[in-house]
């Protein structure tokens, strides 16, 4: 007998026959890995197994029961043919939302107005349009990989060629980066090699405006958001957000390294718990780790594919 006649005899034929257990245990449950149990779940209060939209959601809410004791749930991320599509996510994803505007690879301080507040609708005014990049376009669930990027690229410059729109791009990104932050390139340039040409990997963003006042620090005085701007961000499925930070001697230092600064030390440390509870990851690396391409090279092998598989990437 194929497996699919035991569970026809033993569960549907003859009910009680098999345990909740049994039937798991014959079905492999107990050994598989953490991935194909959350695809197994997410297929069984799928709309192709669950033709009622009420008992996908009460199905959901009796699994959830369950899984949220391990830090994780099934939760709506999508729908399809009017039904709702579920996920496995961390339960310390604040929701499922998707960034309005994504304001990063300024060369400058960008100069921002409303055109629509009640729409949220934003444009760069003065200075020259291509100092700032404003990617205005619907991040996919399964979050912004090379490929969208590229394509909005191509597409905003109208650029003909898909090889020659990539080189421009990464030409652009790369230019953002400070002068002084060796580590900062060395860590795009690696990623990039490692798997920028690939475009399903998670892109990776530079310079990206998290708070913007129109006042300087000094005029805004303690009320000052600190910590404007990110090295990189990662837009990963389901709403995920890492980011990763660069810190070189000027984090914790002044005058030019010599002098170690607690009060600039405590600053990082408050942005980066104010970032963890706005939803964000955030991974630090010493500029030190990143001083030579080869380090950085074999960082992104060794650290991306582990924290890739934490936050269910794949391409």
């Amino acid at each position: 007998m194929t497996l699919r006649d035991r569970i026809e005899r033993h569960v549907f034929r003859n009910p009680g026959d098999w345990s909740t257990e049994d039937l798991f245990d014959n079905l492999g449950v107990f050994e598989a890995g953490d991935a194909r149990l959350a695809r197994f779940l997410e297929g069984l209060v799928s709309a192709d197994v669950l033709l009622d939209e009420h008992l996908q959601e009460k199905t959901v809410g009796t699994i959830n029961d369950h899984l949220r004791t391990s830090g994780v749930e099934l939760r709506v991320t999508g729908n399809d043919g009017g039904y709702p599509v579920f996920t496995v996510v961390s339960t310390r994803l604040h929701g499922t939302r998707r960034p309005k505007n994504i304001i990063f690879a300024s060369l400058t301080k960008p100069d921002i107005r409303f055109r629509s507040s009640v729409d949220n609708d934003i444009e760069i005014v003065g200075g020259n349009p291509d100092d700032t990049l404003v990617y205005d376009r619907e991040v996919p669930i399964e979050g912004l990989r090379w490929r969208d990027l590229h394509a909005w690229w191509q597409d905003a410059r109208e650029i003909s060629s898909e090889t020659e729109a990539r080189g421009a791009l990464y030409q652009r990104l790369l230019k953002s980066l400070p002068d002084n932050s060796e580590g900062q390139k060395n860590l795009f340039i690696a990623y990039h090699q490692i798997l920028g040409p690939s475009s399903g990997d998670p892109a990776l963003l530079p310079e990206v405006w998290l708070h913007w006042d129109h006042r300087t620090v000094k005029e805004r005085g303690p009320e000052a958001l600190l910590a404007s701007r990110m090295d990189f961000l990662l837009l990963l499925p389901h709403g995920q957000r890492v980011v990763l930070e660069v810190d070189g001697s000027q984090h914790y230092t002044r005058d030019r390294g010599r002098t170690p600064d607690t009060g600039k030390y405590a600053d990082m440390v408050a942005a980066d718990r104010d970032l963890k509870l706005r939803g964000y990851e955030v991974f630090r690396f010493g500029h030190d780790e990143l001083r030579h391409l080869d380090a950085a090279q074999a960082l992104v092998r060794q650290f991306l594919p582990d924290m890739f598989r934490r936050f269910k990437v794949s391409n």
